[in-house]
């Protein structure tokens, strides 16, 4: 039985509480790191919604998701594949969907500067997180996820446990010239995804083990056809948190993506410990589409946070809400696990919250039309890798995270 306090870490609510804590802990001058600069949030909104406006002239936003990544270069990719899916019933597509989504998204955290990926269907070269689900999408369509040739199109426990890093870097085209960040830690990843998976038949299905067995463990909890996103993410953290190769593991209980901060002072094992489970909410966040093909509305979206990655933190750091109070070498790596980096990521997650306010007031949208999900894609992922990449050559973040490959 998990200790309450522990099981109360797997929840955004903790994720936004701890979070907020933090930015207390900063603005009361107690950190040697970092300091808030309040007065410059009118400017990253300002930022903010130009960047919005531009990309999206007439304000229809989409989720921030893998599916926005899907369509790099203009492509329409899933749409493609999803043309060959018209005998196949609502809910089977719905559960192929989350199959795309989970392994790509377990994929996607930080390339590097080096890798690229060339599609050959259509010329394309492509880099980054849009290179990652570009690949992802093709090894998936490719049927290198599915232990069964003839359901090409499906992500199951047997083959994600059976993959190995050859395999990976064949489809992802990895070699001496064309390295990949963290290869041994996504192959990692999917392999205990697997194993996660058969464990847990309750939530992946008694037949095939599958994350689109999602789709049935929840939808019988969606009331009128409505289901909060958080129920989405706790689905996910209950189901999922052993996969975390550097998952923190308090009193033999695994947290996922945790980190320890002096600013949380309470009187349990939770002491000093904040939340984050970026790439679980960022999953969630990339959930939604599929839930919705199968009939489901989800609601209460800002019950999630803004993800706290360096795209997101790089944006505040560089237009100066967040300012360390010692000049960072942009190229000197710094433990995933630092104090420093916590509360960057905590700054991050508190202070977006105040953001998205200000840029909503810019653009005359309430939180109902604009949530976090709009936000992060209109938005502060787009301007941070804008900012990053005029004052940096190459655009990488202010500042450089020594991580394998999942978290970011």
């Amino acid at each position: 039985m998990i200790p309450l306090e522990l099981a109360a870490l797997r929840s955004s609510h903790a994720v936004r509480a701890r979070s907020h804590a933090v930015l207390d802990h900063v603005r009361a001058g107690n950190s040697p790191h970092f300091t808030v600069e309040e007065d410059r949030l009118d400017a990253v909104a300002g930022y903010v919604a130009e960047v919005t406006r531009r990309a999206y002239p007439t304000l229809d936003i989409p989720y921030h998701s893998r599916w926005r990544h899907f369509d790099a270069g203009g492509v329409a990719r899933w749409d493609a594949l999803a043309g060959s899916l018209e005998t196949v019933d609502a809910r089977e597509r719905a559960r192929i969907m989350v199959d795309l989504a989970v392994v790509s998204v377990l994929l996607d955290a930080g390339a590097g500067d080096a890798w690229r990926y060339h599609e050959e269907a259509t010329g394309l070269t492509v880099t980054r997180s849009e290179g990652l689900a570009v690949a992802s999408l093709r090894m998936f369509e490719a049927g290198a996820f599915s232990s069964d040739p003839v359901v090409p199109w499906r992500a199951d426990a047997v083959a994600l446990i059976a993959i190995d890093a050859a395999t990976l870097a064949r489809h992802f085209q990895v070699g001496p010239d064309n390295p990949l960040i963290g290869l041994e830690g996504r192959v990692t990843l999917l392999n205990r995804l697997g194993e996660a998976l058969a464990a847990r038949t309750d939530l992946f299905g008694d037949g095939v083990t599958r994350p689109g067995g999602l789709i049935d463990a929840l939808l019988p909890q969606a009331r009128v056809g409505r289901l909060p996103a958080a129920r989405i993410l706790e689905a996910l953290l209950d189901g999922l948190s052993s996969i975390w190769p550097a998952g923190m593991v308090v009193d033999g209980v695994v947290l996922g993506d945790v980190g320890r901060h002096p600013a949380i002072t309470v009187p349990d094992r939770s002491a000093g410990l904040v939340p984050f489970h970026k790439l679980s909410q960022w999953l969630t966040y990339s959930l939604l589409e599929p839930f919705e093909a199968a009939g489901v509305a989800v609601t209460d979206l800002d019950e999630l946070t803004a993800l706290p990655e360096y795209r997101n933190g790089g944006l505040l750091v560089d237009l100066g809400l967040i300012v360390p109070r010692k000049p960072i070498d942009p190229a000197q790596k710094h433990p995933v696990s630092s104090e420093m980096i916590v509360e960057w990521r905590a700054l991050t997650v508190a202070l977006m919250d105040r953001l998205a306010d200000a840029v909503r007031e810019r653009l005359g949208l309430d939180a109902t039309q604009f949530p976090l999900a709009k936000l992060l894609q209109g938005g502060t992922w787009t301007a941070g890798r804008q900012i990053a990449a005029q004052k940096r050559h190459g655009g990488p973040p202010p500042i450089a995270i020594d991580a394998d490959g999942t978290v970011f």
